[in-house]
Parts: structure tokens; C-alpha cells; sequence
């Protein structure tokens, strides 16, 4: 495979890919079809579903929140679905100031994406622990999602990429990816305020996931320590981690 064929195309899901090929440290690299990451699985075709399944996909870990789930449920023959959930906070957000009849800019969206990135890392460790160690559990075929595949789930990418070894740029490129490949809802209006503010909310930028990093480098002394500390995995997990999910190089 190759990276024009990350994403697979399926009628239900446009931000379905798979991590596999990514470089890695010591010449080994991300296993193709182990690790996929995802928009929400609700509206799959069944001839998505049947590709899903030639895929082996035994796992999925739903991070959206209580409400999302209840909303679009799902369900895939084969497939165990974990919920780790992580409210949205953009999405409530929005709702509070909508019931106050204040209007949301693009400014003040980019802010709240910011914050919820921060919140990532200051309150949603109990849920990234958790899928560390569904990961750590066997190396099956698992995908993670929320709704978009974007924030929640591109956190979730960078950490277990960052874990694996894969430099920051690559998982820089992989983040920004959602912006090529995931089919945005319509505006509610086609107003310039409501369209600045549709793109920030439902695209991502370099800068919200920066946020987050820079968060753990200043309140957790980096991305290691926090994944050691905050998420639990120590040495010894994150090795076994590379045994399941890292190709060594060929001899």
C-alpha cells in the first residue's frame, strides 16, 4: 500500500484510513491493516460493512460522547465496540451560547478548539488509558473513532503514533489528513460568519494539536513522561506495544 490508498473508500465513512507504513524509530515501521482510525460508523453501507470485515476487524473503540452514541448507533457482525467517552466540548459549548443569543464567530470557534484540545490532556487521561490498553490486549485489527475522526480521534492517533516512534512531522501529516479526505456536513447558512465558523469546527489546523503537545511538554514534561505517568504505560508496555503494532525492517 501505498499512502494514496490510506484511506479506504466506503460509502458510509470518509475518514476511514489505516496508520500502517508510517516510519518508525530503528527502521521498522507501523503494521498496514492492524490500526485504523475513523469518522463514526453509523451510516456504513452494507458493502462497507463486508469490507470491514475482510479486514478482520475485531475491535472498535468509540470515543464519542453519550449522547453521539445514542444518536447513531451502530453495530458490525464480529465487531466489539469499547466506549471511552469524550464529551464535545466545542459542540456544548456552542449550545451555551446559543441559548444566550450570542453568535459564534471565528474567532471565538478557534478558541474553543484550542480549549478543547487542553481539555484533552488535562481531563480525558482515564479514557486514552483505556485505549492504551485495549491496544495492549492483543495486536487485532482494531479502528478508534468519534464522530468527525478529527479531534478526538486525531489526539488519540498522535498519541499512540508518538508512542510508536513516528516523528512529529508525520504525525503532524497524518493529523491534517482529515482536511483532504473527510466530507464535511452543509453549513447551516451560507452567510461569510457561518461559513468561517463551519470550516473551523469541522476541519482541523496544525495549531490545535501543537496546543495539546505544548501542554504536555510544559505541565507534564513530554509526551513519554505523560504517556508513562498519565496514561500508564510504562516501559514495558509501550515494547509491547511495538511487538503488536511495529514491522521490524527487513534483513
Amino acid at each position: 500500500m501505498t499512502e494514496t490508498d490510506r484511506a479506504l473508500a466506503l460509502q458510509g465513512a470518509s475518514n476511514f484510513r489505516d496508520l500502517g507504513g508510517y516510519a518508525a524509530a530503528d527502521g521498522q515501521r507501523v503494521r498496514w491493516r492492524r490500526l485504523f482510525r475513523s469518522d463514526h460508523l453509523a451510516a456504513l453501507s452494507a458493502a462497507d460493512a463486508q469490507a470491514l470485515a475482510a479486514l478482520g476487524l475485531g475491535r472498535a473503540v468509540d470515543f464519542r460522547g453519550q449522547a453521539e452514541r445514542a444518536q447513531q448507533a451502530y453495530a458490525l457482525p464480529g465487531v466489539v465496540q469499547l466506549a471511552l467517552p469524550i464529551e464535545p466540548t466545542v459542540v456544548r459549548r456552542f449550545r451555551e451560547l446559543s441559548a444566550r443569543g450570542e453568535l459564534l464567530d471565528e474567532a471565538h470557534a478557534d478558541r474553543l478548539m484550542r480549549d478543547t484540545y487542553l481539555g484533552f490532556v488535562a481531563d480525558d487521561a482515564p479514557q486514552l488509558k483505556g485505549f492504551f490498553e485495549q491496544l495492549l490486549e492483543d495486536g487485532a485489527p482494531l479502528v478508534f473513532h468519534c464522530t468527525a475522526g478529527k479531534d478526538r480521534t486525531g489526539y488519540a492517533a498522535a498519541l499512540l503514533l508518538l508512542a510508536l516512534g513516528v516523528p512529529r512531522e508525520t504525525v503532524m501529516h497524518d493529523y491534517l489528513l482529515t482536511n483532504r479526505l473527510y466530507r464535511r456536513p452543509p453549513a447551516p447558512a451560507d452567510d461569510v460568519r457561518t461559513r468561517a465558523v463551519h470550516a473551523v469546527i469541522w476541519g482541523v489546523r496544525a495549531e490545535y494539536l501543537q496546543a495539546a503537545l505544548d501542554a504536555i511538554e510544559r505541565e507534564h514534561g513530554g509526551v513519554q513522561t505523560y504517556l508513562r505517568e498519565r496514561l500508564g504505560l510504562s516501559e514495558a508496555a509501550r515494547r509491547q506495544l511495538a511487538r503488536l503494532y511495529l514491522q521490524p525492517p527487513a534483513r
